[in-house]
C-alpha cells in the first residue's frame, strides 16, 4: 500500500436529501456527543472531500466523503423500504 492508503470508506447512509456534518460524525460512530462532534469539526480536524471543514452545520449529500482520524465515511442515500 502507498501512503495514505488505507480501508476503504465506511458508509452512512441517510433517508433524507441531505444530513449535517456533525450528525454524519454521530451517526458513523466517529463522535460520542454533539458536543465532542462540534468540537472536533470547530477544531479543524474533519474534512469533507478532502478540504478541512469548521462548520458543523455543512449540508452533507450523497457522495460526499468525511475524513476523521485517518478514517472515511461516505454519505450514501439508504434504498427505498418495500
Amino acid at each position: 500500500m502507498g501512503l495514505g492508503a488505507g480501508p476503504g470508506p465506511r458508509e452512512v447512509a441517510i433517508r433524507s436529501e441531505w444530513i449535517r456534518l456533525d450528525q454524519v460524525l454521530k451517526l458513523a460512530g466517529a463522535a460520542g456527543t454533539g458536543g465532542e462532534a462540534k468540537a472536533r469539526i470547530q477544531g479543524g480536524e474533519v474534512r469533507v472531500n478532502g478540504e478541512v471543514e469548521t462548520r458543523r452545520g455543512r449540508k452533507l449529500r450523497p457522495g460526499d466523503e468525511v475524513e476523521l482520524d485517518g478514517l472515511r465515511y461516505v454519505v450514501t442515500r439508504e434504498p427505498p423500504r418495500g
